[in-house]
């Protein structure tokens, strides 16, 4: 594969931080790949979710072979495609854009590398009822990487009740009705639930601060994180503290990256190496 060169690019807004251009980038050098990942930052660049359609058509012309999407795109990048994979048609949100042979095709990584960093993070965690907080785009992918995982209950709650309720009709459309439901408050569900997981930004750099009330943590219950910029946030923190198993987003954010990496290359890359590469990143 020597001298092939891959561009790709990541759009999302205040993504300043993110650490998949080097993952990318170190792991391209390692297989012989010329590789350049570029960030394409809304709130850098002044614009808005309105120019995306602009955005995706640019790379598109300028040869790019792959886009990552990030917050606040993940939904509205949809219309723009020309086909969806079977798991983005069914989470209803797209991380990962293929451009080649002049179609734009959307898959979704980030349920499968929820999946992965969960199934390492707590691989024994109790599935029985389990709180999501947040059903947007990244949302949707851990309400379908929970269900998957063999979550019997999952209670979704977030800010806009009618996103939560629109994610779980989807979700249990596509794994049995009940699996999932809305709730308009996390407060009366958390007492009875196994587990915690958090897919809102709050705890981000730009929204400090608990999700949650500190009162319904306790240490029966497992925490997960989707966060990994700062890999501990002060939910990880506190939970920690209280005795609570917890999980923070670092999984999620290198596995998603293996798999944007083979869809942008043909090349299955080393999980390993970049996974040491993310940790060198972090330290």
């Amino acid at each position: 594969m020597s001298g092939k060169s891959i561009l790709a690019g990541l759009i999302g807004s205040g993504i300043q931080a993110s650490l998949t251009p080097r993952m990318h980038e170190q792991e391209g050098a390692r297989r012989g790949l010329r590789y350049v990942y570029r960030l394409i930052d809304l709130k850098q660049l002044g614009l808005d979710v309105a120019a995306l359609p602009d955005l995706v058509a640019g790379a598109q012309r300028f040869g790019f072979n792959g886009l990552n999407i990030t917050h606040p795109c993940k939904q509205a990048v949809i219309p723009l495609l020309d086909e969806l994979s079977p798991e983005a048609a069914a989470i209803g949100a797209v991380n990962t854009v293929v451009l080649k042979d002049g179609r734009k095709t959307g898959h979704n990584t980030d349920w499968w590398g929820f999946a992965e960093g969960f199934k390492r993070g707590l691989p024994d965690a109790d599935l029985r009822h389990v709180v999501q907080l947040g059903a947007g785009g990244a949302g949707a992918a851990v309400g379908y990487a929970l269900l998957r995982l063999g979550v019997d209950r999952l209670s979704i709650f977030d800010v806009q009740l009618a996103r939560a309720t629109e994610l779980a009709d989807r979700l249990n459309t596509l794994f049995g009705e009940g699996r999932a439901r809305a709730v308009q408050s996390p407060d009366a569900v958390l007492p009875q639930a196994h587990g915690l997981v958090n897919t809102t930004p709050r705890g981000m750099a730009d929204y400090p601060g608990l999700p949650v009330a500190q009162g319904l943590l306790r240490p029966d219950l497992w925490v997960a994180e989707i966060i990994y910029f700062p890999i501990e946030t002060e939910l990880l923190r506190t939970a920690r503290q209280l005795g609570c198993r917890a999980l923070d987003g670092g999984g999620m954010a290198l596995f998603q990256a293996v798999g944007a990496f083979q869809l942008f290359t043909g090349i299955e890359p080393n999980a390993g190496d970049m996974g040491a590469d993310f940790k060198a990143m972090l330290g």
